[in-house]
């Protein structure tokens, strides 16, 4: 049996180019590809046989690579995920890691060692390109010690439009962008945010915005 495949990109130039590399493998077999994270998590929904692995793209649009990756390993505990992409910057790299990512690859990795690290991956490894598990290393010499206390971060619940409305935030639209995408009033959006604030405990977007990631609800 060939190993199942899932991509979310949405970058049909890059999507092109990961499909020609595993192209080159007769055991992998691409089954599924989303344009962004909700996507992905729309398409999953009713699969009966999930894929074994998911390429994931951090940036797009929607529902982002990190914030799907906590999806899918909340919903798809069995389901390996791989991060593939062009940011390598260290907060992207922790928040990955943290979020439940099997592994993180940039996306000018060469075919053969795609091919290993998706065979790593599903036997119980976490695969890395060199540069990437340097600066993992490094995350883990500036982490506090073990017996540190850490801060809770108290749960949120918000709902689904709750959840929409700030995933808009985050990528800089302003309420009456918003207003006009959902087909609501600006009103009806303000009232929203003011209740993300609320239940977020933020006196800003960026407040709001902090506060969801901490939470992996970005």
């Amino acid at each position: 049996m060939p190993i199942t495949i899932a991509i979310a990109e949405d970058n049909p130039f890059l999507l092109r180019a990961i499909r020609d590399k595993l192209d080159l493998y007769t055991d992998l077999e691409l089954v599924l590809v989303a344009n962004n994270g909700q996507d992905l998590l729309d398409q999953l929904a009713p699969l009966t046989h999930l894929p074994d692995l998911i390429l994931m793209d951090i940036e797009m649009p929607q529902l982002d690579g990190i914030a799907a990756t906590a999806a899918v390993k909340r919903l798809y505990p069995s389901v390996k995920v791989v991060m593939l992409t062009v940011i390598d910057n260290h907060d992207n790299i922790l928040r990955a890691i943290q979020a439940g990512a099997n592994g993180y690859l940039l996306k000018e990795v060469r075919p053969p060692v795609l091919h290993q690290s998706i065979l790593q991956t599903l036997d119980g490894g976490a695969a890395m390109t060199p540069a990437i598990a340097l600066k993992a290393l490094q995350l883990l010499r500036q982490a506090p010690p073990p017996n540190t206390p850490t801060p809770e971060v108290e749960e949120v619940q918000l709902t689904k439009r709750e959840l929409e409305i700030l995933q808009h935030l985050s990528q800089g639209k302003t309420s009456t962008q918003i207003a006009e995408q959902l087909f609501r009033s600006p009103k009806t959006i303000r009232n929203h945010i003011e209740n993300i604030y609320k239940k977020l405990q933020a006196h800003s977007k960026v407040e709001a915005i902090e506060a969801a990631r901490k939470r992996f609800l970005l």
